[in-house]
This record gives C-alpha cells, sequence and structure tokens, in this order.
C-alpha cells in the first residue's frame, strides 16, 4: 500500500499549500473593507432580492470559511467573519454561496446531479473507511488473489464514485463563482481593485476542489489497477 501512502501524502501536502495560500488570501481582503459598508447578510440579500429569490434564509454560522448552501433547507450559512463584516472578503464568499441558491432556483443540472450523489458518496465513504482499517488491522492482505481481487475492485468502485462527484463538483463551485463575480461586478457592489480581490479569494477556493478532485481522480486510478493486476 506504499502508493496509496504516496498520493495521500502527495496530495495532503497540496491540499495544506492551497488551503493556507486560501486562509492568507482571504485575511488580506477580509481586513479591507467595502467603500459602500455592505455586510456579506447584506451583499447576500441583495443578490437573492436582484434574481428574485425570496424563499432562502440567510442564517449565521460558525467558524471560518463554513460557509455553505443547504438546497434542502433552502438555507445559506455565512460564517462568523462574512456575515457581520463589510470586507472585501465577505462579500466574494456571500456572493458565492448565491450562486448556489441561484442554481437552485434556475434548476442549474451540474447542482442537481451532485444533490443526488450525496447518499452514495457518504455509503462509500463509510466501505471505505471499513476496508482501509482492514489493511491496516491485517484482516486482510492488500494484494493476491481471491478475496483480495474483490476489494480492491470494491474500492476502485467507491473511489469511482467519489471521483465522479468531485469532478461534478468543479463546474458547479466555478459557475457558482462566475455568477457572484458577475453580479458583484455588474451591481457595483465592488469595483476596480475590490472586484480583484474577491476574483482572487474566489479563486484560490476553487483550486481546493481541484486538489480534492485531482486526489479522487488519483485514488481511483490507483485502486482499479491494483485491482487489475491483482487478478492477474
Amino acid at each position: 500500500m506504499l502508493g496509496y501512502i504516496i498520493i495521500i501524502g502527495g496530495f495532503t501536502l497540496v491540499g495544506m499549500i492551497i488551503s493556507g495560500k486560501l486562509k492568507s488570501t482571504f485575511n488580506k481582503y477580509g481586513k479591507v473593507a467595502l467603500r459602500n459598508g455592505m455586510t456579506g447578510k447584506d451583499v447576500a440579500a441583495a443578490m437573492l432580492s436582484h434574481y428574485g429569490i425570496h424563499d432562502v434564509k440567510i442564517v449565521p454560522g460558525r467558524g471560518s470559511l463554513t460557509d455553505h448552501y443547504n438546497p434542502l433547507t433552502k438555507t445559506i450559512a455565512l460564517s462568523e467573519p462574512v456575515y457581520n463584516s463589510n470586507s472585501i472578503s465577505a462579500a466574494a464568499v456571500a456572493a458565492h454561496e448565491c450562486g448556489h441558491a441561484v442554481q437552485h432556483a434556475t434548476a442549474y443540472p451540474l447542482l442537481t446531479m451532485r444533490s443526488s450523489l450525496v447518499p452514495v458518496i457518504n455509503f462509500s465513504g463509510k466501505i471505505q473507511s471499513m476496508l482501509m482499517m482492514g489493511f491496516m488491522f491485517g484482516m486482510f492482505a492488500p494484494s493476491g488473489g481471491g478475496i483480495a481481487s474483490i476489494i480492491m475492485y470494491v474500492l476502485a468502485a467507491t473511489f469511482g464514485a467519489t471521483a465522479l462527484f468531485s469532478l461534478v463538483t468543479l463546474p458547479v463551485e466555478f459557475d457558482a463563482s462566475k455568477r457572484a463575480l458577475a453580479w458583484l461586478d455588474n451591481s457595483n457592489i465592488t469595483q476596480g481593485a475590490e472586484y480583484d480581490g474577491a476574483k482572487e479569494a474566489l479563486w484560490w477556493a476553487a483550486m481546493t476542489y481541484v486538489t480534492q478532485a485531482l486526489s479522487a481522480l488519483a485514488m481511483f486510478l490507483y485502486f482499479l489497477l491494483r485491482a487489475v493486476g491483482s487478478g492477474d
């Protein structure tokens, strides 16, 4: 399982670097206030109103960079550094989450597809955890024919589902950011350097999803090759 450890270690390192850059960028623009003084909550409310979306609630969340849109409850949860902040970062994040609400309201196909994959991903994650624990505690050998071959195919299938979910997530996230930036620009809520800062913050956020997708794809290919090899 050395290959597995190398892949996990490599992408974990890359993920840490990207996450660190995201946090530093968010903090940088989190200290720069919008000239219009609008908070993250104000920006979200204005964007939802612009698109005629009146059934989505904006609520305060906890933590940092935990902002999200829940299509089941039609709720946008804005983290503490976003909800009451009038910074460029807060405006960018709030508008991005509203981008997901707009996707939902307009029945954006890939958002619907991603939502439908959630139960599959949750189940796949449980299977992955059980099998990897089995390898760690020596319940079965990681190579060889028979049961090992079956397990490798199962792992390949579960990581394939994870990779599919991650790949579908990419255009969903990029589209939400595209909608957010277009609205921030057209509404003149961010101007000049403010817009550039919002764009930079959302770009680094998108890179975290790119890293996750590449990691998931690498894991799928690794276990698929192991499965094919174990059956020889």
